[in-house]
């Protein structure tokens, strides 16, 4: 009896597993229905100026340099919303003599990937993002790792511009990577 129990033990693992694993890939892909989306405006609940187009212009470049999904405005097969729910601008780091040195500004934002043909919802989670930046009125001299990407100033070549919204765009370019990678591995 106990034989016969593994037998068929055995024999229900060599079919299940296969079964199971046919269905699940590693590489991350999309639904074969979506080869569309649509990202309308994201909406903003704060009192910052313009973050709303910020986030929706980043989101649309980086899906249109990863080339993913096609962008399109009417009858998308999947629609990206997002609402900005929360802009925070403050002291990240203090010098020797307890003065602020580096600004951090961080944005969070809610996003729902949206499956239109069989209507319910793919991904739906908070994102957020940030960007470091001093006083000194230029981040190519500033000592400061301004994008979070090992480098500063000089070693850096794209660190140039106002701190504040070059801090602003970073973040927005970590939510967009985030979203993107997010919904690559998802599937």
């Amino acid at each position: 009896m106990i034989r016969f129990s593994k037998i068929i033990i055995s024999n229900f693992f060599l079919l299940v597993i296969p079964c199971s694993c046919g269905f699940y890939s590693l590489s991350g892909s999309l639904p074969p229905h979506i080869r569309t989306i649509s990202i309308p405006m994201v909406e903003n609940e704060t009192a910052e100026f313009g973050i709303a187009e910020n986030i929706s212009d980043g989101i649309q470049n980086r899906f249109n340099d990863e080339g993913i999904l096609k962008i399109i405005n009417d009858n998308a097969d999947s629609v990206l919303r997002g609402t900005v729910k929360k802009v925070t601008d403050g002291p990240y780091t203090f010098n020797k003599n307890e003065s602020v040195s580096e600004y951090r500004y961080k944005i969070d934002v809610i996003f729902e990937w949206y499956d239109n043909k069989n209507e319910k919802t793919l991904l739906k989670g908070n994102y957020s993002g940030w960007g470091a930046y001093g006083l000194s009125g230029d981040i190519g001299t500033d000592g400061i790792d301004n994008d979070n990407d090992g480098k500063i100033d000089s070693e850096d070549d794209n660190e140039f511009g106002e701190p504040r919204l070059f801090a602003a765009k970073v973040a927005v370019q970590k939510i967009a990577e985030d979203i993107i990678n997010d919904i690559m591995t998802t599937w």
